[in-house]
């Protein structure tokens, strides 16, 4: 609620970008019970619902979209940007400090969620079941290096704190490349994996930071490798992002990524 000339300026600026369906004047309102009532609480609702509705949906759209490609490369700075996604697992978490190396041991590597947790290539679509809960597989490309978690959450209209992600890709190489490493950042806390193979733990509470942690050496096969991740957040923003880096530090390229 604000005073009459300030509105009634701010209704004309929006206007003329053709961004006011309706302007309300609600004569001698003051900042009383005149201004607050039936009908005015409706309108004022059913703003705040449509344009929640428009945040929603663009929380997704602004984010994500799906390529029609069999196969995508990865980005320039070489991150992987297609990503099978389930929806979030709830792990309520007042704080990210609990997750030490040992917690994550034990929470994403020795804790069994839902079957094939380990060696499946889930489908677009596909569900699985976890607890109570059956939870949906998404084939996504993110429009971003990293990807948003936060956002796929928000966008689905699940759980976006207290959450447990898991994440599937292939990557295809034309060739064996020796001696490579597997560079992630993430918030907060993740493990990751090489063709079945552990590759890196990201401990603590931590922002997502490109590079923030590396493999040890390993080998890209020639033919189809699946990276898969587990991400777990408790309060703040969940994104993460993956890319192959050689002996010099420089990104991987000529590789591609896809669903299968």
């Amino acid at each position: 609620v604000v005073p009459f000339c300030q509105s009634k300026n701010f209704a004309d600026s929006l206007k003329a970008n053709g961004l006011l369906d309706e302007f309300m004047l609600i004569p001698s309102g003051q900042h009383g019970p005149i201004t607050f009532n039936e009908v005015t609480f409706k309108k004022m609702a059913s703003f705040f619902t449509k344009h929640a509705k428009l945040d929603i949906k663009n929380s997704f759209d602004n984010y994500f979209y799906k390529d029609p490609a069999a196969e995508v490369g990865v980005d320039d700075k070489g991150f992987i940007r297609r990503w099978l996604i389930l929806e979030p697992i709830s792990k309520p978490s007042r704080t990210n400090a609990i997750f030490t190396d040992s917690y994550l041991k034990r929470t994403l590597c020795d804790t069994i969620y839902f079957d094939n947790q380990f060696t499946m290539i889930p489908k677009d679509g596909q569900t699985v079941k976890v607890g109570k809960d059956k939870l949906k597989w998404h084939a996504l490309d993110s429009k971003n290096f990293n990807t948003k978690l936060f956002r796929f959450s928000y966008g689905l209209q699940k759980p976006i704190y207290g959450v447990l992600y898991w994440t599937v890709t292939v990557v295809n190489s034309d060739k064996e490349i020796n001696n490579v490493r597997m560079a992630v950042g993430s918030n907060s806390g993740s493990q990751w994996w090489l063709n079945g193979e552990p590759a890196v733990m990201l401990s603590n509470d931590r922002r997502m930071v490109v590079d923030d942690c590396v493999s040890p050496r390993m080998t890209l096969k020639k033919g189809k490798n699946i990276v898969r991740g587990a991400i777990i957040n408790g309060p703040g923003m969940s994104d993460f992002c993956v890319r192959f880096i050689d002996e010099n530090g420089e990104p991987v390229k000529g590789i591609t990524v896809s669903y299968k």
